[in-house]
This record gives structure tokens, sequence and C-alpha cells, in this order.
């Protein structure tokens, strides 16, 4: 057991952990470490009082098992899955003070990943546990909260092509194939106000919402975001075509996105966008469907989380 548990001498760490009841949400599915024996191998050793556990075939049929755990008292919840599973529990989670906590056992993990909590399932544990508990924003879209990122138009698209398979082969570089295999390069008239003032009006073919710094596929998109600081990464793409797209996907894989002449970015709270036709859009990697409006908010504090030292 690490001596450096946050708030908690080594001796008491190892007696018990600092709640009584617990949850576990996962998504039967995925796999960390040696699975989810090992998982309630660790938590029946570690002292609690009550563990509640729920297993869900799909990340989508997750909240309905948290709110089961909430109406049960649970002191905090532990997600087991990657982003999709986190995203549709901290929609749940949003506004209560109930702590979050993530085993990242999923393919991307981005999340977990901009967080600090490593592939690594004892370690992941002993964060759930006696990690610092930090009060995290969330972005909403269209009333639905996200953790990582979301986005519309050829985000939306790459994402509802990317094969599974193919994702969990290759990871970020399978988005940037899937993309310039698939791409159109279609432009669509983009009307975007950020805080109440018009910032962008012309033809796009992407627009994204960061709360974090790496986003979809691995790629390091917005180098000053943080999920702490009461706002929302914005960006827009007028990319347009394979040899467009490449340039711009190349240079957010380098962690250079600036640098692209198809990107603009900027920092806001309430984001307001319309298209002139509809889009697919997406959070935290998972496709929604098409809109051709889209509210996007920054929820200040909305969520607490076990974070490393």
């Amino acid at each position: 057991m690490s001596t450096s548990m946050v708030g908690r001498s080594t001796t008491a760490a190892a007696s018990a952990p600092p709640v009584g009841t617990v949850a576990v949400v996962a998504h039967r599915k995925k796999i960390l470490g040696g699975g989810l024996d090992e998982l309630r191998t660790h938590l029946t050793g570690a002292g609690l009082e009550r563990l509640l556990w729920y297993e869900v075939p799909k990340s989508r049929k997750a909240p309905k098992q948290v709110r089961k755990a909430l109406d049960k008292g649970t002191e905090l919840v532990l997600v087991w899955g990657g982003d999709g599973m986190v995203q549709r529990c901290a929609d749940t989670l949003a506004g209560s003070d109930v702590p979050m906590a993530v085993l990242p056992a999923g393919t991307a993990n981005l999340f977990a990943t901009n967080l600090g909590i490593p592939a690594d399932l004892p370690e992941a544990v002993r964060i759930a546990l006696y990690g610092r508990r930090r009060r995290l924003d969330l972005g909403r879209l269209n009333g639905e909260h996200f953790a990582v990122m979301a986005g519309a138009g050829f985000d939306g698209e790459l994402i509802r092509e990317a094969d599974r398979k193919l994702k969990g082969r290759l990871g970020r570089v399978a988005y940037v194939w899937t993309g310039l295999r698939h791409v159109r390069g279609e432009l669509v008239r983009t009307r975007v106000r950020v805080d109440g003032a018009d910032w962008f009006d012309g033809e796009a073919s992407c627009v994204l919402f960061g709360n974090v710094g790496t986003i979809t596929g691995g790629i390091p998109a917005f180098d000053d975001a943080r999920p702490d600081d009461g706002a929302l990464e914005v960006g827009v793409s007028t990319a347009s075509g394979a040899v467009d797209w490449a340039r711009t996907l190349g240079r957010m894989a380098a962690g250079r996105p600036a640098d692209s002449p198809f990107v603009r970015v900027t920092r806001g709270r309430k984001v307001r966008v319309r298209f002139a036709a509809p889009k697919t859009y997406e959070l935290d990697g998972g496709a929604r469907g098409t809109a051709r409006r889209l509210k996007v908010t920054s929820v200040p504090g909305a969520l607490t989380v076990c974070c490393p030292a």
C-alpha cells in the first residue's frame, strides 16, 4: 500500500477506507488487470461496510444502475469501463455530492488519462478509495453532460464510422485512418456565438468543445484546457477534403493544432451553434444523432472525482 494516500496515514489507510458504502457500476465486456473478479477481491479486502454491485452490457444502461445505487445510499461510485461509461455515469451524478472514481477498463480512457489515473487496477482502486477528491467541471450539450469533449460535423461522422475493433487495435491512428477514408469534406454554413458575442460565421466542417486537453483518438487538441477552470475550449475547423484534413489531423496528432491554418480556437462558458443543415454530434466518443442547433455550457464543479494526489 502506498504511503502517499491523501489525508491519511499508512496505518489508517490500511485499516479502512474513508467511505462505508461503495457501488461498482461495471461494463461487463471491458477488461482491466485480472478483470471484475480481481476488482471484487480488492474491494472485499478493503474493509468496506457495504458493497453494491451492478453490471451492464452497454454503457447506455448504466444511468439506471447509478440511480439505484444513489437510492441505496452509496457514498462512492466506482465506474468500470471507458469514456462512454464515464460519460453516462457522470451525467447521472452531476450535481450530486457523491464522488465518482474511474477504473479505466475501456479502449481510450481519455478522461482517466487526462487526470493521471493509470490503467493499473490496484493503483486505480487505491486512488478510488483514498485519493484526492476534486470538484471538476463538466460540459453540457443539449441537456446532456460530457466529461472530455463533444463535437459536431466531421468529428461526429468520424465517431460514427470508426470501427470498434479497429479502434481497439490502433487507437488514435484509427480515427485518422477512418476519417480520411470516409471524409467527404462537407462544409456547412456555421454560426457560433460565445458568451453572447458573435465569434464565427462562415463555412465549417467541424465544431469541437473540450473540457480537457486530450480528446478523441488521444489527439492533443486544446493545450490550455483544464477541467476545473469553469470554461470550455471551443474549436472550429474549416478543413475541406482529404488533403486539408490530413494536414489538420496530422498537426493535431503531433500536438500542434494551433499551427493549422484550418483551425480556430477560443474559450467560453456559454456557446450557441447554428448549422444550415443537420450535423451528426457526439459526446465523449458516443454518437447521438443529428441537430441543427447546439446549446453548450460549462457546468463548474458539477462532479466530484477521485484523483491522484
